[in-house]
């Protein structure tokens, strides 16, 4: 026979609560268990600020911005994820990515969020470099399209 695996109280990429056997109140570690997979699923968040906003919905996730203030304090870079009336956080991983709404493009934890910065659309150049230039400007726009960069 193996031997039990021992559990630390949670998980160590997304820090998801465990449950312990005679546990009291269990449906509280599953419901923010619960809350943190729906938000961290495939993440989507509002944008990037430093303040909490003044009123919030129930799955909102923003990225937490620098010198981070009020509830935020002290969670630089996380992702601040409301929920049951309050603040939740998780820490990025390295090659998460989530879906900025504001900014209109995916952005990557790596060693802070990235975003993909597109090539400025060329210019110049003699009349044989216009087709080249065309097809540069249709990738541009399709990697703008796609999220891919601003």
């Amino acid at each position: 026979m193996t031997d039990p695996i021992v559990f630390t109280a949670r998980s160590a990429r997304m820090n998801l609560p465990f449950l312990f056997a005679a546990q009291a109140q269990k449906e509280a570690t599953v419901n923010e268990a619960l809350a943190r997979i729906d938000s961290l699923l495939a993440p989507s968040v509002v944008g990037e600020t430093a303040a909490p906003p003044a009123s919030s919905a129930d799955g909102e996730c923003w990225i937490v911005g620098a010198d981070a203030l009020d509830a935020w304090a002290g969670h630089d870079g996380e992702l601040a994820m409301f929920t049951g009336g309050t603040w939740m956080f998780a820490a990025p991983q390295p090659g998460m990515t989530v879906f900025d709404q504001a900014a209109a493009h995916f952005r990557r934890w790596i060693d802070g969020w990235q975003a993909l910065a597109l090539p400025a659309p060329p210019t110049g150049g003699a009349t044989i470099d216009i087709e080249a230039r065309a097809a540069i400007a249709v990738l541009i726009d399709e990697l703008r399209t796609s999220g891919m960069g601003t």
